[in-house]
């Protein structure tokens, strides 16, 4: 049987190194699949074999690979980050100080060779040790192209042709950028990290007249626990006793409170403002609210955008590529060119090397998608995966569900249409009569709207006519309450009304008494959204809707939709969404918007599935690839935007990256850039690739 397992790469500082770790695990027999995050420092596997064995197996992989990174259980191990990063921080430093020293005395002190050589000598191996060794491991594995090797390679080639304050120069350089660029991802890491620390730490269980605090897994459904002022809610569940408002941001990206009383329900990663809560849990924490929240954000990455699989692929072929170009530039001009000699050719391929690193590339666009998946899930937008982030940007046809997803779902009674001689009040009292025992949605409005008590010991009779409606029976009396085919089949003489929503029309010992009108109303952001959305060059809005034709052409008209298909079923639903798909003719991607159980297989259908999951059902969220916590058609237009917004940067690296190594690359071929510049090209454009990725989180 498969299995999912995540774990930790602690000490993982080196996206080529991710990829290099993602490719040796993908190896072992027994995985069929592994993700590794760069981001988040974790490892996603999909396994057949016993969960411990393949552990083993990844430890003893990732130690050949990477002997730096240490591979920890995420949930059964304790990670002190904090800690350890702190002094292999300082331990950087000090070691570059103390390699610092040698090489100030050898620039400033008179040129006596073997006295100058031996200090350049001593700050290279100072400050360079960790760079060479790696190398050296590295080529001993067989991975050969990575920008170890290229520094090696580079710098012991500038030694030997002469260029000692250079060849140690580009070496410091590179670990000065390196603790930059590290401290610039952990930044972005803990930013992500603080964006998603919604996890709540602990629950105060109440056990007998005893409060203890214990944590989330082990509460159970059923058991009351004591959520206090200031304090997160640790779970789902009801308010029993007190009454508080909530900050619901971290989950909803609602930046208004919420007030709670006894009976409303409480999401886990709610913060209690104000008053003592008695909350009695109603789903064990795994498949609590927060929980889904956590594992959706963390496990996006593993849904790679198709720039970031071409990215991927690209630095792959790339590295190697320019190695072989170097070579051929060191060798094929002084061998060709009587004029030309070895040592200058030598030099401008060392610089060629020490430019082609793609750190930044590969580092730069997986932070920039997964701080946009942190910055869209704390306004309220979970996205499943950088695919579907992409796919966002490519939206031109948007459809949507009716109920629950542009109205409200929740019927009420507009209108009470009653004819000369019969009161308003009396003509409500007779249809809640007649719809006291039926469980309809429509039935549950009208009851809500009749303010009295009903007595059920005057129905006497009563019968539902499928398709029609309901017979009730009292001691002196006989109330129809139905539709059209109702009074027709009663030969009863009646007014239609031509009028949006569900009219029932009620008749008292066969005479018409008048009509109730039950609507579902729009939701207040619904038109709005739907405007800006063709204001973002949507080309196609439509809806599908199981509601009759007549409500279903009013409430386009109404939001100005461009088409609407009514009285659907599920699977016609289906078959609508293809038929749309297939008459697009742009390459642009469809969406399907919906919240109910008949809208997931849809959802799942669409290029791009986004759910209502604040109402939504589970199997909606399910088969969605994007879940709107706050039930608003409007967070449709800000995951657009998001997800432009953050293509805008991965394309900004894209061209930072490709842009000034190109350029540099060139002038070094030509003899018009050093090792200083080179420096520059290769780490000084990883370190502004990661901070303009930093921008995607806000």
């Amino acid at each position: 049987m498969e299995q999912r397992f995540k774990l930790t790469l602690e000490g993982l500082d080196c996206a080529s190194c991710a990829l290099k770790i993602e490719n040796g695990i993908k190896g072992i027999d027994g995985v069929n699949n592994a993700t590794v995050n760069f981001s988040n420092k974790t490892m996603l596997i999909e396994s057949h074999r016993d969960k411990n064995a393949i552990i083993d197996m990844v430890r003893e992989t990732v130690m050949k690979l990477e002997p730096g990174v240490t591979v920890l259980e995420k949930d059964g191990e304790e990670v002190q980050d904090t800690g350890i990063r702190k002094k292999e921080l300082q331990r950087r430093w000090i070691k570059l100080i103390f390699g610092i020293i040698p090489f100030i005395i050898a620039l400033l002190m008179e040129p006596i060779f073997p006295i100058k050589f031996t200090l350049f000598l001593v700050s290279y191996f100072i400050i360079g040790a960790d760079v060479l060794k790696k190398a050296v491991n590295n080529i001993s594995k067989g991975q050969i192209f990575d920008e170890n090797f290229l520094m090696t390679i580079a710098t012991i080639g500038a030694l030997i042709i002469g260029e000692y304050p250079e060849g140690v120069a580009v070496l410091l350089f590179y670990q000065i950028g390196e603790l930059f660029q590290d401290m610039a991802v952990h930044r972005s890491r803990k930013s992500i990290a603080d964006l998603m620390d919604i996890r709540p730490d602990f629950a105060n269980l109440k056990t007998g007249e005893q409060v203890i605090k214990v944590s989330p897994t082990e509460v159970n459904p059923g058991d009351a626990i004591v959520v206090r002022p200031g304090e997160k809610v640790p779970m789902d569940g009801y308010i029993i006793e007190g009454q508080s408002t909530m900050d619901t941001s971290a989950l909803t990206g609602e930046s208004i409170p919420r007030d709670v009383k006894a009976g409303d329900e409480v999401l886990g990663g709610f913060i209690n403002t104000n008053g003592l809560l008695w909350i009695e849990v109603s789903r064990p924490f795994g498949e609590s609210t927060v929980s889904k929240i956590l594992d959706l954000v963390e496990n996006a990455a593993g849904k790679k955008a198709p720039t970031e699989n071409f990215i991927t692929r690209f630095a792959r072929f790339y590295t190697p590529v320019v190695v072989f170009l170097a070579l051929a530039m060191a060798v094929i001009p002084p061998l060709i060119i009587p004029t030309e000699n070895f040592s200058d050719w030598i030099y401008r391929a060392l610089v060629f090397l020490v430019i082609s690193c793609p750190c930044a590339l590969v580092i730069s666009i997986p932070l920039s998608f997964f701080g946009g998946i942190g910055g869209a899930s704390r306004r309220g937008i979970l996205v499943k995966g950088g695919n579907f982030l992409e796919a966002m940007t490519e939206i031109d046809t948007v459809i949507f569900d009716k109920t629950g997803t542009l109205t409200k779902g929740i019927f009420a009674v507009t209108q009470i249409n009653s004819v000369e001689g019969i009161r308003d009040a009396d003509l409500l009292h007779y249809a809640a009569l007649a719809e006291s025992y039926s469980t309809h949605p429509i039935a549950k409005s009208i009851l809500q709207a009749h303010s009295g008590e009903i007595d059920g010991s005057q129905i006497k009779g009563y019968r539902e006519i499928p398709g029609h409606g309901i017979a009730v029976t009292t001691q002196d009396q006989e109330i129809l309450a139905g539709n059209e085919g109702l009074m027709k089949s009663n030969d009863i003489e009646y007014k239609a009304i031509d009028d949006i929503g569900t009219v029932v029309y009620i008749a008292v010992n066969g005479q018409y008494m008048g009509n109730i009108v039950v609507s579902d109303e729009l939701k207040k952001d619904a038109k709005k959204a739907v405007t800006e959305l063709k204001g973002l060059g949507v080309k196609t809005l439509a809806m599908l809707t199981g509601d009759t034709r007549k409500v279903g052409e009013q409430v386009a008209r109404e939001l100005g939709l461009d088409k609407v298909y009514s009285q659907l079923l599920p699977h016609e639903k289906v078959e609508k969404l293809e038929a749309i798909g297939k008459g697009k003719t742009s390459k642009g991607k469809l969406a399907f918007v919906g919240d109910g159980i008949n809208d997931a297989p849809v959802l799942a259908r669409a290029d791009v599935g986004i759910a209502m999951g604040g109402l939504g059902s589970d199997a909606a969220i399910e088969a969605a690839d994007i879940v709107l916590m706050t039930d608003e058609p409007q967070k449709i237009v800000e995951a657009v935007r998001i997800s432009r917004k953050t293509r805008s940067i991965v394309w900004q690296n894209i061209a930072l990256a490709l842009g000034i190594k190109g350029i540099v690359l060139l002038m070094g071929a030509m003899g018009l850039a050093t090792m200083w510049e080179a420096v520059f090209a290769d780490v000084g454009v990883a370190l502004l690739a990661v901070l303009n990725s930093m921008r995607a989180i806000r």
